[in-house]
């Protein structure tokens, strides 16, 4: 009942007119951001975290949550009308939901995803306003110990669920430890791998290194692609045939309880959720055929999981102030930019703001679910701008937000160094999502295990003495263990497959 009236209380907060024109502009920017092909939500809020600068907390932090959340309902758009997915978790809707638009159907594809996305975006926000509040009070018995052996969780299942390979995934996590390593210890303050440069004692800057490994890295990778895309069909008959509405709403309520569980564990992603949700689609279905061809249950299931999970991952930022995905990691650090530390305090330390940005959240779903049906074919047509014309515009915006940061060119030629290794490790197939994860979990990792040493006197059995941290450790041992098991298992059935050819 408590968080009734304090959800109410953010929402007197929430409707203010700049906070209302804040969550437009970034629903507006995230519904852009997610049409344009090559761009994603996590390229889009890391590039525009220097438009925050100056802004209040609270209308930041709503203007880049709409960002992420309203990148989702775009990139549905240009995935049904012209086969072009704007974001990697619409990637699986292009295979029913073009196929509608082909049969004359676009309209009941994006009608069908934007009543999805708003269900399942709205349950996660509920969930965030409801369970939130529990999670953080219990969160607060968590002392150092018990802090490192949840990050060692989060940590080991993101090597383990980010890309194809065990082995890069646990190379893009070591890379992002040990970028978060250069500057000053945070206990005994002393210096290291500065290389005496002193624009590194204090590390490198988030900002920087997540523009240029998602933003920089993104413009060199699609300028080798002169991608065409076709003309969008029109977009009539929003609402699916009525035999269609019972499968269709069972799709939503699988859906919204798959990407809602995800979201929650770090090292999943939208993109995860999406593909799920997709083959438990599939494998419910009497005639699973129908799958690729323009199943509406093909379109709306994973539409609703990816929308889901964008609202269920902000309750481990909130609450235990761990980032369970690359997007959520920047927004993480447009916290700290603003002086604020997520984390179990949050909900006693910040109401207003808490209570004002997840309130912001539900008037962003309903704002997106009116911009994105009757407006879709509008925003298909955004898709079409050339790219010679595109990337220019994100690199000037780009090099500007990266030295307003700290009004210093060597932010820029760091952002342009990290465009680089993101565009190497995009060649390479190495999971940047680990590398900037661990980077920003990097400092808050060593902290809680110099100071839980510090507590036992540099025993390590102190995480497996007290109940909690015991539990996690022995579960992120567990996950470490079944990664192994599965890489070995894959390497035996391709040995067998060889041997029998």
């Amino acid at each position: 009942m408590e968080s009734f009236f304090n959800l109410l209380a953010g929402f007197e907060h929430a409707i203010t007119a700049w906070n209302l024109l804040y969550c437009l502009i970034g629903v507006t920017i995230g519904m852009l951001v997610g049409v344009m092909p090559g761009l994603g939500p996590t390229a889009g809020t890391a590039i525009l975290i220097p438009l925050t600068f100056g802004m209040e907390p609270t209308s930041a932090i709503i203007m880049l949550s709409g960002i992420f959340y309203g990148a989702m309902y775009g990139g549905t758009i240009t995935s049904v009308l012209i086969n072009t997915p704007g974001e990697a978790a619409s990637v699986i809707t292009c295979l029913d939901g073009h196929q509608l638009a082909k049969q004359g159907r676009a309209g009941a594809a994006l009608g069908v995803a934007g009543i999805g996305s708003f269900i399942g975006g709205t349950v996660a926000i509920l969930g965030l306003a409801f369970i939130g509040p529990p999670v953080a009070q219990f969160a607060l018995r968590f002392g150092p110990p018990e802090f490192f052996a949840l990050m060692m969780v989060g940590l080991l299942m993101l090597i383990g669920l980010m890309g194809k390979s065990l082995v890069k995934g646990i190379i893009a996590a070591i890379i992002g430890l040990l970028l978060s390593l250069i500057g000053m210890d945070p206990v005994s303050a002393s210096i290291r791998f500065t290389f005496d440069k002193m624009e590194l004692l204090s590390g490198l800057d988030f900002v920087a290194v997540a523009m240029g490994l998602f933003g920089i890295s993104e413009i060199l990778l699609n300028a080798e692609n002169s991608m065409k895309v076709e003309k969008p069909p029109k977009v009539k008959g929003l609402l699916p045939k009525r035999e269609e509405w019972l499968p269709t709403m069972k799709a939503v309520g699988r859906g919204t309880g798959l990407g809602f569980l995800l979201g929650l564990i770090p090292g999943a992603n939208a993109v995860i959720a999406s593909l799920m949700s997709y083959s438990f689609e599939k494998k419910l279905s009497k005639d699973p055929s129908r799958f690729g061809k323009g199943a509406i249950e093909g379109v709306a299931g994973p539409e609703t999981a990816n929308n889901a999970y964008s609202g269920a991952a902000l309750i481990p930022l909130f609450t235990l102030g761990i980032p369970s995905s690359p997007t959520v990691a920047v927004i993480l650090g447009a916290f700290v930019l603003h002086g604020l530390t997520p984390g179990p305090q949050l909900f006693d330390k910040n109401p207003e703001f808490v209570w004002g940005v997840i309130a912001s959240m539900f008037i962003g779903n309903l704002l997106l679910l009116i911009m994105n049906l009757p407006l879709a074919g509008m925003w298909a047509k955004v898709a079409l701008v050339p790219y010679k014309i595109l990337f220019p515009i994100i690199l000037i915006v780009s090099v500007l937000g990266a030295y307003s940061v700290n009004n210093r060119l060597w932010d820029v030629g760091v952002m342009f160094f990290f465009g680089i290794v993101g565009y190497f490790m995009k060649k390479l197939d190495i999971p940047m999502a680990a590398t900037v994860l661990t980077f920003v979990l990097g400092r808050l990792i060593e902290t809680s295990l110099l100071q839980s040493l510090a507590m036992s006197d540099g025993s390590f059995m102190i995480f497996f003495l007290r109940p909690i941290s015991a539990i996690l450790m022995v579960v992120a041992l567990t996950v470490l263990a079944g990664s192994i098991i599965s890489v070995v298992k894959k390497k035996r059935d391709v040995l067998a497959a060889d041997v029998e050819m």
